[in-house]
């Protein structure tokens, strides 16, 4: 799979811009704030139709103009796909193969992409919300049916909220609520159970041979609702804790119980290093982390993911910038820097160099 060319009108700081790409390396240079990060962030987009860097789609459109569109066109298997977008303050419209879609979910599965920028390496360190996100941005890839349940789970919770933030609330229709939260709830919780452990399974063997089997990497899915093994079990836990936490709920406004909670352990060596890790561990976690994402989607769809190496080569030290590289062979490659030495230049693949200046890119 790859992306062959884009087009963007008065995305970001682009009025106007028309690229092609090689199906391999494509080095985008240049200083801070010039405008390469923009570049994957449209890429981006064709894969769940939203930015990863901003939940507000109109903070994409150029400064003064009404609205932005953009076209990819990416490949894969011999099939051609095309992803037009237009956004407005008011609207969005997305087109699928010239189809309009009405729904995002529409939209997955057709490119896979995984980012990996300087904010992924606190995936391990920082707070449980970066690992959730981790995991619902791999899984609505691969699982649409796990989008459409995330979505619907959001919906719930924030009516369920609102009603406890009344002074006094109706228990029968919080009552309704617990059951919705359950059903879309119950569901999340075991496919992120079954993903983790396909994650950890693969991110142990990449961190075992980047460390020379000195370390041994363990992911651990934490959530405050037991995981059971058939989905009727889960509802039946699940709910269990929610009613016995509706007391509570009502006096913080909050709903306490559910997969909005849960978190991942990362341990190495026994040791979790989410608190007591080195950074020099923290950061080998998070590379082995974003390569099993890639191989996973692999694994689950056949399809080579695209990676978007947003400004983090710089990150890593020279052992791990190598070994990423040469984990990649199969992978269309993306990668933006301000600079990039003639080492690093010479172990990729041969590919297409562009340089980005205030918003005019050149070849």
């Amino acid at each position: 799979m790859n992306i062959t060319k884009i087009e963007l009108k008065d995305f970001r700081n682009y009025e106007h811009l028309k690229l092609e790409f090689h199906p391999k390396v494509n080095i985008i240079l240049g200083n801070n704030a010039q405008g390469k990060t923009n570049i994957l962030e449209s890429i981006f987009l064709s894969s769940l139709g939203k930015s990863f860097r901003t939940s507000n789609d109109h903070e994409m459109i150029r400064f003064d103009c009404k609205f932005f569109r953009l076209k990819i066109d990416a490949e894969k298997k011999n099939e051609e796909i095309c992803v037009e977008m237009a956004v407005s303050k008011e609207s969005k419209a997305v087109k699928l193969n010239g189809r309009k879609i009405k729904k995002i979910s529409e939209l997955l599965e057709s490119v896979y992409i995984v980012v990996f920028s300087p904010e992924d390496l606190k995936i391990v360190k920082e707070e449980p919300e970066r690992r959730r996100k981790f995991i619902d941005r791999e899984l609505c890839q691969i699982k649409p049916m796990y989008y459409s349940n995330l979505s619907k789970y959001k919906k719930v919770l924030l009516q369920r909220n609102t009603l406890l933030k009344e002074n006094s609330p109706r228990i029968s229709l919080l009552e309704i609520w617990d059951h919705e939260l359950v059903e879309y709830g119950s569901k999340i919780i075991l496919q992120r159970e079954d993903f983790i452990k396909k994650i950890d399974k693969i991110s142990s063997k990449i961190h075992k041979n980047i460390t020379n089997g000195k370390e041994k990497l363990h992911i651990q899915y934490e959530s405050n609702v037991p995981t059971m093994e058939t989905l009727e079990e889960q509802r039946t836990i699940f709910l269990e804790k929610v009613k016995n936490s509706t007391a509570k709920d009502i006096q913080r406004r909050n709903t306490s119980t559910g997969p909005h909670r849960d978190d991942l352990k990362i341990s190495v060596n026994g040791i979790d290093i989410r608190k007591y890790g080195s950074q020099g561990q923290q950061r080998t976690a998070a590379l082995s982390l974003k390569l099993a994402e890639i191989m996973l989607i692999k694994e689950e769809t056949e399809e080579d993911a695209i990676l978007l190496l947003d400004d983090v080569l710089s990150e890593l030290d020279e052992e791990r910038q190598n070994y990423l590289i040469n984990s990649l062979s199969d992978t269309q490659l993306f990668i933006t820097a301000a600079e990039m030495s003639e080492k690093v230049k010479v172990s990729l693949p041969q590919g297409y160099t562009f340089y980005v200046n205030n918003g005019q890119v050149t070849q």
